[in-house]
């Protein structure tokens, strides 16, 4: 309609109301955008930035540095080094490029066709963990599609299987699994942080967004032990498995002043960098966890607690003719008729009828009471995962034949560790400082408790020299140059039908040096075979090698003059102890 003598034309109408609605439409497109964009309402700018991140926007953990743990003068037994675990996504790789990236993974390529084939329909799956960057480069630079890597670390043990039982290991998220690994996880892992980064459309990472936490890393454990001490300790056990076709040997050398392990060693042990190597019998620290009966090494407690009744002194006659002795129907036997022996002189030949006469007299209220101030039944307290307690019968009435073969070491059981404590009471002057594992730690245990007198302690020492003197059990123990005191112990097994005749554990507990002791070591050889597998025999001479290589290395000087140890005579000695205990 157009416009005729002043009238509105139909084609004018229109034009306008176009208009209106053109320009209605460009304001509500503006506000629906101002809306989507700008203002945060429904489905509003924070729900398409959050639909966007989803789809884009990742977040990845920056993993944290565990602590390294270290020997006492600063030697590295366990470091974390940089490694990188290599991922693909199924749905973005080319399956014509299997057989090439197994080469360069250098592993089968059917066991990768065959994981692959179980996550093709997912988006990810691991293909080889905690590589070195040399070892993963190849991979990286292939320009196979769907390949991605992690930055990690991997737990390496500079000692390997010198300290493999006593350190522990770790898991694949670097988390403590056994042994220090896991007693002190919570020091050593660190907290890891969070980054948040953009990835495209094959899944790679193409731009960081920014850290939205920083890692936190471990701390440093730093331990009681020598690893110079350490190595000497393995070795020396190494030695007398393969001379004496034994099953295992342990040993452990503690400060008896600071309470500080000094050494801790088992073998057969394990290399924690190969684990195809690893063996969960070979992997447990036997010094700690495992428990077995002293036999006369116990002699040295019962001997305190017939000093503390006051009737006893280390002269003190005991007539052990004929050389065996009834007590309710069960003979016990000296390997001799030893004749009239002194206190010490019962220790020195690990008398049985001497000990069971001793025990008999001072009854089961004398002994308990020693035994438990020591700590038998007890746990050492050092945190190392498993630690056994040992065993110490409680019972109100006991036969005479349980009293005397507690008295000399059977129905009872104990830890090497725990030997090595009581010990180390007796060469610190009647004190027992607690054990520990970390350096420098003393002033912060406990302070040492008195289990007895430093009298009789110094008596009782005295007592433990003539073992290891001419005529004693433990000549095999000597150290030239130094005065050693010490108790050997040799223990029947038990099998299936009580005690096995054929089968031994051997033990040694000394100090040295004697005249004022320090280092107290303990050896203990599971089942030695051959003609000698007595404690003097098996047990003792490793005590020796490993005892003077340490004072040599500890810097101790000298006590006395060197002496030439009779060998004959030696082994005429040790043939008598092959039933002590």
């Amino acid at each position: 309609m157009n416009k005729v003598g002043g009238q509105v034309t139909v084609g004018s109408w229109r034009f306008r109301l176009c208009l209106v609605l053109l320009v209605a439409l460009a304001l509500i497109l503006v506000g629906r955008l101002a809306m989507l964009q700008v203002l945060d309402v429904e489905q509003g700018q924070q729900f398409l930035q959050d639909q966007g991140d989803a789809r884009t926007v990742r977040y990845a953990q920056i993993p944290a540095h565990r602590g390294a743990i270290l020997d006492r003068n600063g030697q590295p037994l366990a470091v974390s080094t940089p490694v990188l675990t290599l991922s693909l996504n199924p749905q973005q790789f080319d399956i014509s490029n299997l057989d090439a990236l197994a080469r360069l993974l250098e592993i089968s390529p059917k066991e990768l066709r065959q994981r692959f084939q179980q996550y093709q329909d997912r988006q990810f799956m691991y293909v080889k963990k905690q590589v070195t960057p040399e070892f993963a480069a190849p991979v990286l630079a292939s320009g196979m599609s769907g390949i991605t890597a992690q930055r990690d670390y991997k737990r390496f043990y500079p000692a390997a299987d010198l300290t493999a039982q006593l350190i522990g290991l770790t898991g694949d998220s670097d988390t403590g699994l056994s042994g220090l690994e896991l007693a002190f996880d919570e020091v050593l892992s660190g907290t890891p942080g969070r980054k948040k980064y953009i990835k495209d459309r094959s899944g790679k990472a193409v731009r960081d967004i920014g850290i939205e936490s920083t890692a936190s890393d471990g701390h440093d454990v730093r331990l009681s032990i020598d690893l110079r001490l350490q190595y000497v300790q393995y070795r020396a056990l190494q030695s007398v498995v393969a001379k004496s076709n034994a099953q295992a040997a342990s040993a452990i050398t503690i400060d008896s002043h600071t309470g500080e392990v000094l050494a801790v060693s088992n073998y057969p042990s394990f290399n924690p960098n190969d684990r195809s190597t690893f063996s969960a019998n070979a992997a447990r620290n036997r010094v700690f966890v495992d428990q077995y009966e002293p036999g006369s090494t116990l002699k040295a407690l019962t001997a305190v607690a017939a000093l503390e009744t006051g009737r006893y002194t280390a002269d003190t006659v005991f007539d052990t003719s004929p050389g065996w002795m009834v007590v309710q129907g069960k003979t016990f036997k000296d390997p001799v008729n030893y004749g009239e022996l002194s206190l010490a002189g019962v220790l020195a030949k690990s008398s049985q009828i001497g000990t069971t006469k001793m025990a008999l007299d001072i009854g089961r209220d004398s002994l308990l009471p020693v035994l438990q101030r020591f700590g038998v039944g007890q746990p050492l307290g050092t945190g190392f995962p498993g630690e056994t307690s040992g065993m110490l019968p409680q019972q109100s009435r006991w036969s005479d034949i349980e009293q005397a073969t507690l008295a000399f070491g059977y129905g009872v059981t104990v830890s090497p560790a725990q030997l090595a404590s009581f010990y180390g009471a007796i060469a610190n002057y009647g004190r027992l400082q607690p054990l520990t594992l970390l350096a420098n730690a003393a002033e912060n245990l406990p302070p040492a408790q008195p289990v007895t007198t430093p009298a009789i302690a110094a008596e009782l020492r005295s007592m433990l020299g003539s073992v290891t003197a001419k005529g004693g059990t433990g000549l095999l123990a000597n150290v030239p140059g130094f005065s050693v005191a010490g108790k050997t112990g040799t223990v029947h097994k038990t099998g299936a039908s009580g005690y096995d005749r054929t089968r031994y554990i051997a033990w040694f507990a000394g100090m040295a040096p004697a005249e004022n002791p320090r280092f107290v070591t303990v050896v203990m050889v599971n089942e030695p075979k051959g003609e000698s597998v007595g404690g003097g025999a098996i047990a003792a001479p490793v005590f020796a090698d490993m005892t003077a290589a340490m004072l040599r290395i500890l810097g101790e000087s000298p006590t006395q003059q060197s002496s030439v140890i009779q060998l004959a005579v030696a082994k005429s000695d040790q043939s008598e102890e092959a039933t002590d205990g």
